[in-house]
Order: C-alpha cells, then sequence, then structure tokens
C-alpha cells in the first residue's frame, strides 16, 4: 500500500481498538483531510471521534491538551508543516512540559500528526522542515517514517506512547508503495535501523530523504564503493548507538535532511559521533541538506533540496580524506 494508506490503516486500527482515542484537525472528517489520510474514517466512527475543528492550531493542540489530561488520547493533525507555528506555543510550554512541571504525576499522551517537507511544487508555508524546533524541547518524542511498513505500525506506537510524539509524515512520499505486514511489528518507533549494509561509508537519512541515500548508495556501488544506509526514524530520541556501531566500522559518515543544516539535527550527530567515534573516523562527518533561508519558490526548490549528486559529491569529498 501507499504511505499514506498505511496511516490512514493505523488510525483505524488505533480508533478501533481504543475507544479512548480521537482524531481532530481542519478538515480531516468529511473531506478527509487535504491528503486524504483520514478519508472515510468519519463515517466508520462518528463525527465525536473523527472532529472537524475551527481554523486554529493554538485550539486544536490547546484542546488536545485539555483533553489527555481528562483521559482521552487525541491524535491531531496540522494540515501542513508551516501552519504549526501558532499552535508552537502550546506544544514547548504545555504539551512538553506538563509532565515534569506534575512532577511526573500527570502524562499528556498527545500524538501531533505533520505532514513536512519539500518537493511538491507547493506555495510558501506547505514545503518547511521545523523538525529541529522540536527536537530541541525537551519532553517532545519526534519520529518519521520513510516507508509504508513503518508508517503504519509507527503511527500505532506513537498513539500507544505516553510522552507527546510529533509524528512527522513525509510528504512527498505519501505516493510512495511499499510492503505492509500487518501481522509483524516493525522495529521499535524509537529506534534507528540500517536499511542497507555496507563496509566503506555510513549515510544517515530520515523521512523523505531515505529513498536519496539508498539511491546514492547503489550509484557508489558502481563506483566500487560500499555505503551502508541507516534510516534514523527517531529524531527524539537518536540511536547513536545504531550510528556509533556503523561508523566504527565504515570510518565515514554523511548526514543529510532537508532543512538547514545550519542548526540542524545533521550537527549534533556529526558531533556525538565525533566524540563517540573519533579514532575511527577517516574523515570528518559532512552534512548534505537545506540551506539557511527561507524555503524557495518551487520552480527552484530542486537546487535547494538535497539530490543523488549531492550525496555523491559529500562521498567523494569524504573519501578524499
Amino acid at each position: 500500500m501507499t504511505l499514506a494508506k498505511a496511516i490512514t490503516t493505523g488510525l483505524d486500527k488505533i480508533l478501533e481498538s481504543n475507544d479512548r482515542a480521537i482524531l481532530m484537525g481542519e478538515d480531516i472528517g468529511r473531506l478527509g483531510g487535504v491528503y486524504r489520510i483520514t478519508d472515510g474514517l468519519i463515517d466508520k466512527y462518528g463525527a465525536h471521534r473523527v472532529i472537524d475543528s475551527p481554523l486554529g492550531e493554538a485550539g486544536i493542540v490547546g484542546g488536545a491538551v485539555g483533553m489527555a489530561l481528562r483521559g482521552i488520547s487525541p491524535l491531531v493533525e496540522i494540515q501542513f508543516d508551516g501552519f504549526v507555528f501558532p499552535a508552537f506555543s502550546q506544544i514547548t510550554t504545555q504539551l512538553a512540559k506538563m509532565h515534569a512541571r506534575s512532577e511526573g504525576r500527570l502524562t499528556v499522551p498527545v500524538v501531533i500528526r505533520i505532514p513536512y517537507g519539500g518537493g511538491i511544487g507547493s506555495i510558501e508555508h506547505h514545503s518547511e522542515s521545523p523538525e529541529a524546533l522540536f527536537v530541541h524541547t525537551a519532553g517532545l518524542r519526534v519520529i518519521t517514517p520513510s516507508n509504508a511498513h513503518d508508517a503504519y505500525w509507527m503511527i500505532q506506537q506513537a498513539a500507544a506512547c505516553q510522552d507527546p510524539v510529533i509524528y512527522l509524515e513525509p510528504k512527498r512520499r505519501y505516493w510512495l508503495k511499499g510492503e505492509v505486514d500487518t501481522e509483524t511489528p516493525a522495529l521499535d518507533a524509537f529506534k534507528a535501523q540500517v536499511v542497507r549494509p555496507g563496509d566503506d561509508a555510513t549515510i544517515v537519512a530520515y523521512g523523505p530523504l531515505v529513498p536519496i541515500a539508498l539511491a546514492a548508495a547503489e550509484a557508489a556501488r558502481e563506483d566500487g564503493r560500499s555505503v551502508e544506509v541507516i534510516d534514523l526514524r527517531s529524531l527524539s530520541p537518536i540511536d547513536f548507538d545504531t550510528i556509533t556501531e556503523s561508523v566504527q566500522k565504515t570510518g565515514r559518515l554523511i548526514v543529510t535532511h532537508e532543512a538547514p543544516t545550519f542548526g540542524g539535527i545533521g550537527g549534533e550527530i556529526a558531533a556525538r559521533i565525533t566524540e563517540r567515534a573519533f579514532l575511527s573516523l577517516e574523515a570528518p562527518v559532512l552534512r548534505v541538506g537545506g540551506f539557511h533561508m527561507p524555503y524557495p519558490i518551487s520552480k527552484v526548490e530542486s537546487q535547494y533540496l538535497p539530490d543523488i549528486d549531492k550525496l555523491l559529491e559529500a562521498l567523494d569529498r569524504s573519501f578524499a580524506y
């Protein structure tokens, strides 16, 4: 099934198995959401559990916090990545802090679904990659699937978590098809996964760039280079053990994400791996990401986004040391 359909099926499973679970967001009811992720669920579960909210992200998330404190399990949708900022205060000052503020007495198991990233030829505020803002906020878990199987299971794992979870959906991969085993759970949502083994270098990617990383690794194979690819999957917490083990084997690391490299997650990974595996590194950890600028207009976004050529160029630079 497609990645989008896998999320729909996962949400269906959540609503079926937990009568305290509700969905809430703009146009998610009768319309089924802009990307039709919730299509058909209002007919099956009713408007009291698949709730069309007013156009107000702060109210959506603030309401979800209150619901969670009363024993409801809200899964809310932010229609586009760039629309999340009106809710940023509720997420960072309330949702992320409630458990610590209450000295562990209160939990707020809220899942916030956010379609993110570029590559869809859209207008301003529709192609953002704000993940570093949430990763920097203690008290939130942040995860992102790259394939249909993970999308199906990770949304359910997020809903089962007692911590608030930001579930980032790579919107340009919504139509990517893949096998989904609905009987065998995916790896723990908060662990990284080696999706292609290799011996000469490691590429760490997540969400929309995992297919790009895999394609770059295949292109590098034609040059005689064996490249390992790790799907990070969880951005907070980060599974540094899996990355460290890989780098201790390969000696080289490239981290890639659509978000700007300046202040991005790649910098944290580079610093941690340098601390953990300094004596194993044959070259500096390199980052491939977006430029430190507002996301560009659609006709030039291909020049902004990381692609196979940019990853291969980074590999060349790494092997030149």
